[in-house]
């Protein structure tokens, strides 16, 4: 356990039961990690990070945590972990979670973002150890209108891309067990949570921003834009993670009144352009050279994109801690350091002390 565990919300998760799926990745780097540090027995599945240099690879999780690399297509290995591990929270985060990658191969994301939460699904619903289950999708499971007001939980579901239409069917399945067989579990409580772009340290995925940054400042190439002025809802990828686990207490005590879908995102004043992520990474490295580019393809791409999260605001008590100039300069600080040879984990454990320091 590290300095973390002083925070009330992740201590309330000292030797509790928390199984991960997607832990290898960027947002589950970083959960399983603040849960490990708090206490809590973690087990992660999912495939093995797909890039050497990873968040979860420089942690070290592989020691830390209860590490399973399998595919969340495996029905039957998925089930025999859930049975195995007998956890009492489940977050599900495994997923092909990029739009560009699904127009390459839509069957792939299609059959790990669909059939995979359905494994998932009658993983939990076949385990009464259960009691909570925060199911991860995206902000893109919304029909995009490109309105200029944020989209509220219950507007309609929809996707112009693979990807996009895979996490809005994700939705739709995740509400169909919900209603048909959750309810009956009373102790249960079990609820979707759509979050914007998240940003962040540890981050190295193609066709994201803040990677294609730091990857072109470090190559000293430019930095090539290819819809400089769409606009996204930015976050630090802490801020979701925390409304994912206060959601998670809430189901686990009262699951019938927190079990539905809940928003976590930015205020509406915090959405900026891609081009102005760029220029403030590039002002906070102190190098780097932006280029803006004619797209590569003719493939869909939304300009405009926000959530309406009042709700998580109201009922859940969650709302964000750090404005979109925070959060772009500890996400730009985390890769500086790193640079210089600066330990992951403490550069990371760092971070989630100065967020998680102030009231959630």
């Amino acid at each position: 356990m590290g300095e973390v565990v002083n925070n009330d919300l992740l201590s309330s998760f000292e030797g509790r039961r928390v199984l991960i799926t997607g832990h290898t990745g960027f947002k589950g780097s970083w959960l399983s990690f603040m849960l490990h540090e708090s206490g809590a027995d973690v087990l992660g599945y999912a495939l093995p990070p797909d890039k050497e240099k990873s968040h979860f690879s420089l942690l070290g999780l592989s020691d830390k945590i209860h590490h399973v690399e399998a595919d969340i297509r495996d029905a039957e290995k998925l089930d025999s972990c859930m049975k195995e591990f007998q956890p009492e929270f489940v977050f599900h985060l495994a997923a092909q979670a990029l739009v560009r990658p699904s127009y390459q191969d839509p069957k792939t994301t299609f059959d790990t973002n669909i059939t995979g939460s359905v494994n998932l699904l009658e993983a939990v619903r076949h385990c009464e150890s259960v009691r909570s289950l925060v199911y991860i999708t995206s902000d893109k499971c919304y029909e995009n209108n490109n309105w200029v007001w944020g989209y509220r939980e219950n507007d309609q579901l929809g996707g112009h891309d693979p990807y996009s239409a895979s996490k809005a069917a994700a939705e739709i399945v995740f509400s169909a067990y919900t209603r048909s067989f959750f309810t009956d579990r009373k102790e249960l409580g079990a609820a979707s949570a759509r979050a914007g772009n998240v940003i962040g340290g540890g981050d190295w995925s193609e066709d994201r921003i803040i990677p294609d940054c730091i990857r072109a400042i470090e190559t000293g190439k430019p930095i090539q834009l290819r819809s400089p002025n769409a606009t996204r809802p930015w976050q630090h990828v802490l801020e979701p993670l925390s409304g994912y686990l206060l959601l998670a207490l809430r189901l686990r005590d009262e699951p019938r009144t927190y079990s539905n879908a809940w928003n976590f995102g930015p205020s509406s004043s915090e959405v900026c352009t891609v081009l102005e992520v760029a220029e403030h990474i590039v002002a906070r490295m102190g190098r780097g050279e932006i280029k803006i580019t004619d797209s590569d393809s003719n493939q869909h791409e939304a300009k405009l994109l926000q959530l309406n999260c009042d709700k998580a605001r109201q009922i859940l008590g969650w709302s964000p801690q750090w404005n979109v100039e925070k959060a772009l300069n500890t996400t730009a600080d985390w890769y500086k350091e790193i640079s210089i040879g600066k330990d992951a984990s403490d550069v990371s454990r760092q971070q989630i002390i100065e967020y998680f320091g102030q009231t959630i």
